[in-house]
């Protein structure tokens, strides 16, 4: 198994970065992502099943490989027809700054547009809006997110 991303990393000012739609991936770089955007929770522990299907589930998930570690992600979710929402845009701290976050939002739309789904939509968490309006979206007038209330 691939030492963890977590270690310290030379990190180069030009790096070779690639984007590319992807079915699977390494459950040691999803972790590392998710650790790292701080999205874990301690109620995962040390088994990360809940993300099995992240990948493979998704109607696309973009990944951002550098000397073929996968240093950020992106995933929608899609019937692939008309609507899809992008979700968990994640890129390494030690990597964010260059642009890899807007190359992994304009391959998935891309990507959708090519399935011909003509509604993109995201939930930005605040302080994200400027981020995201640069790329196209904008505030969905007269919506309001909802979420299920967990009843535990």
């Amino acid at each position: 198994m691939d030492a963890p991303i977590e270690r310290q990393m030379e990190i180069p000012m030009e790096i070779t970065l690639e984007i590319r739609l992807i079915k699977t991936a390494a459950m040691d770089s999803l972790v590392s992502l998710y650790k790292d955007a701080g999205w874990w929770e301690d109620s995962h522990g040390e088994s990360p099943e809940f993300l099995k299907g992240l990948v493979a589930d998704s109607a696309l998930f973009a990944g951002a490989f550098v000397n073929k570690q996968m240093i950020g992600m992106g995933r929608a979710l899609s019937d692939l027809a008309s609507d899809a929402y992008i979700q968990d845009v994640a890129v390494l701290k030690a990597f964010r700054g260059r642009g890899i976050g807007k190359k992994i939002i304009q391959a998935l739309i891309a990507g959708l547009k090519e399935h011909g789904v003509d509604w993109i939509g995201l939930i930005a968490v605040p302080g994200t809006t400027g981020f995201y309006e640069k790329l196209g979206f904008q505030p969905l007038e007269g919506h309001v997110p909802l979420k299920l209330k967990d009843e535990n």
